[in-house]
C-alpha cells in the first residue's frame, strides 16, 4: 500500500487524561484504598491523592489515557504522518494544551472537543513494584458530546478510517458516539474493535457493553476483565482460555468479519481464540530488574497489535507487533517509547 492509502486509516475515540504517576508506598495505596493492577474512577474520597501525591512522592506528568495511548503507540509503530485519528475531551486549560502538543508531535491527528468551563481530566497512576493501580477523575473528559462527532469535520475522519478502536471507558461517557461510529463500521464493512478496559465496565456498565459486543470484530482484555466479564455472564469459568472462546462465539452484528478476542495475562502468553479455536503466543520475556512499570502496557499492546492489522498482516504478526510494543513500554515510565520503532 502507498502511504497515502494510510491516511486517517486508523480512529479511536475515548477519554483523554493526564496521567499524574508515582511511586508510591503501601500506606499511601491502604490510605485510599487503592489496590494494584486495577483501574476505577475516582470518587470524592479519592480527590485529596492528587495533590498528596506531587507533595510526598516524585511526580510525573505523562499524557495519557487508554485509547489515546494505543493510537499514538500505532502511530509511533506506522510511522507513517496522519495514519491515525482520535477524538475526546479536554479543558482549555495548560494540561489541555500541554495533552493537544503531545499527540501531534506524535503524528496523531487529534480532533479534541474542549470544554470551557472543565479542567482536563486526570489519571492517577500509582506503582508499586512494578504493578499499576489506575484512578480516573475524567472532569473534561466525561464532557465529550456527541454533537461533536457529527460535525462535518469530525465525520469526516470516521467516513476515512477503515479501522475503529474505543476503549471500554468511554462507554461511561458518550454511548451515543460509540454506537455511531460502529454502526457505521458494520454498514461499510469496516473494523470495529474495542476493549473491556476494566472490571468495573464490566460489572457496571455491561449493558451497555452487551449493546456494543455483536459490533466488536476484535476484543482486547486482560486475564482480570475475562474473568470479571465471565462472572458477569455467568458462565462459571475461570478458564481465560474457554472464556476467550465464548467471548469469540458471542453473536455478531453481520458475518463480514468472525469475531476474535485477544486476552494479554501479563508476564504469560496472549490467549487468541477465533472460529472456535484457541492459539497462545508468549510474551518477549524480561528480567524483573528492567521493568519500569506495567502502567500502559495493555494499551501499547493493542497499538502494536492493530499497526499489524491495518498494514493486513495476519495474527501471528498482530501478536509479535502488540508483544514488542509493551515490551518497550514497561521498560519505561508510563506509555512512552524512544524515538523510532526496531521492529520489522
Amino acid at each position: 500500500m502507498a502511504s497515502s492509502d494510510f491516511d486517517g486509516i486508523l480512529l479511536g475515540m475515548g477519554n483523554p487524561l493526564l496521567d499524574v504517576s508515582a511511586v508510591v508506598d503501601q500506606e499511601f495505596l491502604d490510605k485510599y484504598d487503592i489496590k494494584l493492577n486495577n483501574a476505577i474512577l475516582a470518587e470524592d474520597k479519592h480527590l485529596p491523592m492528587y495533590d498528596e501525591m506531587s507533595q510526598k512522592f516524585n511526580v510525573e506528568y505523562i499524557a495519557g489515557g487508554a485509547t489515546q495511548n494505543s493510537i499514538k503507540v500505532a502511530q509511533w509503530m506506522l510511522q507513517i504522518p496522519g495514519a491515525t485519528s482520535y477524538m475526546g475531551s479536554i479543558g482549555k486549560d495548560k494540561y489541555g494544551e500541554a495533552m493537544k502538543k503531545d499527540a501531534t508531535a506524535a503524528g496523531v491527528n487529534v480532533h479534541y472537543y474542549e470544554d470551557e468551563s472543565t479542567p482536563t481530566g486526570t489519571c492517577g497512576v500509582c506503582v508499586l513494584g512494578g504493578e499499576r493501580s489506575l484512578i480516573a477523575n475524567l472532569s473534561a473528559a466525561n464532557c465529550y458530546k456527541v454533537e461533536h462527532l457529527k460535525k462535518p469535520e469530525n465525520w469526516a475522519l470516521v467516513e476515512k478510517a477503515k479501522f475503529y478502536y474505543i476503549a471500554g471507558f468511554f462507554l461511561t461517557v458518550s454511548p451515543e458516539s460509540i454506537q455511531l461510529v460502529r454502526e457505521h463500521a458494520a454498514a461499510n464493512n469496516k473494523v470495529f474493535t474495542m476493549n473491556l478496559s476494566a472490571p468495573f465496565i464490566c460489572e457496571f456498565f455491561k449493558d451497555v457493553q452487551e449493546k456494543c459486543i455483536p459490533y466488536m470484530d476484535y476484543i482486547f482484555g486482560n486475564e482480570t476483565e475475562a474473568r470479571t466479564f465471565s462472572r458477569v455472564h455467568g458462565w462459571e469459568t475461570d478458564d481465560v482460555e474457554q472464556i476467550a472462546i465464548k467471548m469469540s462465539q458471542l453473536p455478531k452484528a453481520t458475518g463480514t468479519y468472525k469475531r476474535t478476542t485477544v486476552i494479554t495475562q501479563g508476564a504469560d502468553p496472549v490467549v487468541v481464540a477465533e472460529d472456535g479455536k484457541v492459539k497462545k503466543y508468549p510474551v518477549i520475556p524480561l528480567p524483573k530488574e528492567k521493568l519500569v512499570d506495567t502502567n500502559g502496557a495493555g494499551d501499547a499492546f493493542v497499538g502494536g497489535f492493530l499497526s499489524q492489522l491495518v498494514h493486513g498482516k495476519g495474527i501471528e504478526e498482530c501478536v509479535r507487533g502488540g508483544c514488542y510494543a509493551s515490551n518497550v513500554v514497561i521498560q519505561r515510565s508510563g506509555c512512552t517509547y524512544p524515538e523510532k520503532p526496531d521492529f520489522n
